[in-house]
C-alpha cells in the first residue's frame, strides 16, 4: 500500500491536502510558463522531441521541488492523491503492453506482479522503485514494469517498500531482502532472477547485493539499474554542474534516510564499495543527470572489478529518463537494450533447476 495509507503513518486532514494540491497546480503552471523562455526547442533532436524533453523536465523538477518542501504528513496526503490517480490512468497503459497485472506477497511483503502474456522468457524480475528513499509506489510504476515485462519476457514483481523518514534505513532493505528470500523459497531458480531498480531504488539493489555478495547464497542472473543513487555523499561536480539541467531537485534529501548512517559507507554508496564478484550488470543513465559522474564512476569500478558490465549513457537525457519520456528515441535504445541484455543472459542459464543455499541471492554470474 501507499505510504499514506499504513497504520501510524501521519497525513493531513483534506482541508490542507487541497490547498496543498491548489498550489501544486499553480506551481506547475508557472513551470510552464517559464518552458518557452528556456529555448526549448534547441538540441541535437527535432523540435516536437526536444519541446516535449524540456517540458517534461520543468514539469517534473517542479513537481519535486514543491512536494518535497512539505512536511511530511502533506506530503503524504499528495501522494495518496496521485497513487488513486494512478489506479485509474495506469490499467489501460498496461493493457496496452499485453501484460497481466494482479496483486500479491512474497515473503511476507505485499507488491505488484506484472506478467506477460506473449512471449514469456521463464524469466523472473525482483523491482525495486525509486522516489528519493521516502516516496511514490509499485502502482505509481505500472506502465514502466509492464513495458519492463513485455521487453524482457520475464514476471516482474515490485514491492511494496516501507520508506523514509517513518521507516529509515535499513527497513527497505529488510523488505527487499524479504521478498528476494520469498522468490526464491517459492521455486525461482536464482540464475533466472534479475535485481533491477531505478534512483533510489537501483540504490537499494547495491544495498542488497553488498548485503548477500560475501555470504554462500546462489548465483542470481543480473542487475539493471537506471541512474542509480550510488553515492550518498553527493559531493561528484555534476551535482552541481547539472542542476540546472535535471529534474531531481537542487537539495536532494538524504538524511531523512540515511538516520545517522555514514553516506560514504558502501552499504549505501556503492561508489565506495568492493565490486569483486558482483552479477552482471546493465547501468542507464543521462549525460545531463546530477548523478551522472557517481554513475560513471560505478561503471568504471564494475570495469575494474572484471565485471561484466555495460554502460549506457545517453547525451542530452536527465534523471530516469527511460521512465519519464518513454517516448523518446533515447529511452527506446535503452529498453531495447535493456532487453537484450536480460534475454542474453536468459540464453545462458539453464531452463530448470531449484535455487541453492537458503534462498538469499548473493552476486556472481561472470
Amino acid at each position: 500500500m501507499v505510504m499514506g495509507r499504513r497504520p501510524g503513518v501521519a497525513r493531513s486532514s483534506w482541508p490542507v491536502a487541497a490547498t496543498d494540491l491548489a498550489g501544486l497546480v499553480g506551481q506547475m503552471g508557472i513551470s510552464l510558463v517559464r518552458v518557452p523562455l528556456r529555448r526549448p526547442w534547441s538540441g541535437d533532436g527535432s523540435v516536437p522531441h526536444n519541446v516535449a524533453v524540456a517540458t517534461t523536465r520543468e514539469a517534473v523538477r517542479t513537481f519535486m521541488g514543491y512536494s518535497t518542501s512539505l512536511p511530511i504528513e502533506q506530503f503524504r496526503s499528495i501522494e495518496l492523491v496521485l497513487d488513486d490517480l494512478c489506479a485509474v490512468v495506469m490499467p489501460p497503459l498496461v493493457r496496452r503492453h499485453r501484460v497481466a497485472h494482479s496483486h500479491g506477497e512474497v515473503g511476507g511483503i505485499p507488491g505488484e506482479w506484472y506478467r506477460p502474456a506473449e512471449d514469456r522468457s521463464g524469466g523472473t524480475i525482483l523491482y525495486l522503485h525509486g522516489g528519493g528513499y521516502i516516496g511514490t509506489s509499485p502502482r505509481m510504476y505500472a506502465a514502466f514494469n509492464a513495458q519492463l515485462a513485455r521487453r524482457t519476457g520475464c514476471d516482474v514483481f515490485a514491492p511494496d517498500l516501507r520508506l523514509a523518514p517513518e521507516f529509515p534505513f535499513p527497513a527497505d532493505l529488510e523488505d527487499a531482502t524479504a521478498a528476494c528470500r520469498g522468490l526464491l523459497d517459492d521455486g525461482c531458480d536464482p540464475r533466472r532472477l534479475f535485481l533491477v531498480g531505478d534512483s533510489s531504488g537501483g540504490g537499494l539493489v547495491t544495498s542488497l547485493v553488498h548485503a548477500n555478495i560475501r555470504s554462500p547464497h546462489p548465483v542470481i542472473g543480473g542487475v539493471v539499474l537506471f541512474s542509480p543513487e550510488v553515492n550518498l555523499q553527493l559531493d561528484c561536480p555534476s551535482v552541481r554542474e547539472n542542476a540546472g539541467r535535471d529534474i531531481l531537485p537542487w537539495n536532494i534529501p538524504t538524511a531523512a534516510y540515511l538516520h545517522g548512517i555514514d553516506p560514504a559507507s558502501p552499504m549505501v554508496s556503492a561508489v565506495t564499495d568492493d565490486l569483486t564478484g558482483w552479477p552482471a550488470t546493465f547501468v542507464s543513465l543521462g549525460s545531463d543527470e546530477m548523478f551522472r559522474d557517481a554513475v560513471r564512476r560505478f561503471g568504471d569500478h564494475l570495469g575494474a572489478a572484471g565485471v561484466d558490465a555495460v554502460v549506457a549513457e545517453e547525451p542530452g537525457m536527465f534523471h530516469v529518463f527511460p521512465i519519464l519520456v518513454p517516448w523518446s528515441e533515447a529511452a527506446r535504445r535503452t529498453m531495447e537494450a535493456v532487453g537484450a541484455f536480460v534475454r542474453a543472459r536468459l540464453d545462458e542459464a539453464p531452463s530448470g533447476g531449484a535455487p541453492d543455499g537458503d534462498g538469499t541471492p548473493s552476486a556472481g554470474g561472470r
